[in-house]
């Protein structure tokens, strides 16, 4: 009887950062988690230190990636080298042609906010705006940073780091400049003139 198949939908996003990192050539889970600090994958993919340890050993298992050769391995566990196999590779490749990629919503914790703030005590909320302007700020200024390394480093802007920090800039500007406007409209808040509640029925 023919070995099951491993479940590729278990694959985690620690597990498929790793893949691709892999790809790129082989490493050891130290080496990997600078690499990831270095290039901020912790940014846009949540990954501990010590889910790529446990995230090579499950790829391991899964026959995703394998040992390969290097004078680092006699160091211990947390030397060993490991690359990507072709199995892991295509795993990696069916995973990313999910539609569930495309089609989902982000639910940042600053509209859950907003959405709550009427509740809050005076002053609060300009106060919150602030801080949210400050911090999308300093986010920027970060990211335009970045670019700049990432352009020295790749050569060119045809890249999918590129085309993923240009678009979180283009978001933290667009944010700016609606915070802009809210703390210049805000006064005139008021409740719903027609609030219509589920379950209820009109004359």
């Amino acid at each position: 009887m023919p070995a099951a198949k491993p479940d590729r939908r278990g694959l985690t996003t620690p597990d498929l950062v790793l893949l691709s990192l892999l790809a790129e050539r082989p490493m050891h889970g130290y080496q990997a988690n600078l690499e990831l600090e270095r290039r901020e994958v912790r940014d846009w993919a949540a990954i501990s230190k010590p889910q790529v340890y446990y995230s090579l050993e499950k790829l391991a298992r899964l026959g995703y990636v394998h040992e390969a050769q290097s004078d680092e391995a006699v160091a211990g566990p947390e030397r060993q080298v490991y690359a990507t196999t072709a199995r892991g590779r295509a795993a990696l490749a069916d995973t990313l042609e999910r539609e569930a990629w495309t089609t989902q919503r982000e639910r940042p914790p600053f509209l859950t906010w907003m959405a709550l703030s009427w509740q809050a005590r005076p002053g609060v909320f300009t106060r919150q705006l602030r801080r949210r302007a400050a911090f999308l700020r300093n986010e920027l200024a970060r990211e335009q940073a970045t670019l700049k390394s990432i352009l020295q480093e790749v050569g060119h802007e045809f890249h999918e780091a590129v085309w993923m920090v240009t678009l979180t800039i283009a978001q933290f500007r667009t944010e700016l400049l609606w915070l802009r406007r809210l703390q210049q409209t805000h006064r005139h808040r008021a409740p719903a003139r027609n609030p219509d509640y589920a379950g209820e029925t009109k004359d």
